[in-house]
């Protein structure tokens, strides 16, 4: 309980007849109980209420510069791959891409669909980049 003084917070638990509903107070936080018989109330403390800077520094600008975004990886959506998996029910078939996943940990980030299912009736199937070559 220490820390959470030392925070700034203050908790309190008080009776619904004891307490009285302010509203002119905004620091104020209650939280309703489902049996209504007890309340439980948040209030910052007074050192807690200092102001911030609203003006930012130099570095700061520097930091929150945006940084330019990464070429997209693999072939764009709706293009036309054709599939080099052997084990694939699709080898050697052609697909149109429907999503890639940019995040360069993703196994096999290419989603491909196909106008054929296979025997379990499924028509996509996810691919690594070095599985797939873009054709027309």
């Amino acid at each position: 309980m220490a820390s959470a003084a030392s925070s700034g917070f203050v908790l309190l638990s008080l009776n619904v007849a004891a307490a009285t509903t302010n509203s002119s107070s905004p620091s104020r936080l209650v939280f309703p109980s489902k049996n209504n018989a007890s309340r439980l109330v948040v209030r910052a403390s007074d050192e807690a209420a200092a102001p911030a800077t609203a003006t930012p520094t130099a570095e700061g600008e520097a930091a929150a510069a945006p940084t330019p975004k990464p070429p997209p990886i693999g072939p764009k959506r709706g293009s036309k791959v054709k599939i080099l998996r052997k084990e694939s029910y699709w080898y050697k078939g052609t697909g149109s891409v429907v999503a890639v996943d940019q995040d360069p940990k993703t196994r096999y980030p290419v989603v491909v669909r196909f106008n054929k299912v296979n025997y379990a009736n499924v028509s996509t199937n996810n691919y690594a980049l070095d599985e797939i070559v873009e054709v027309e």
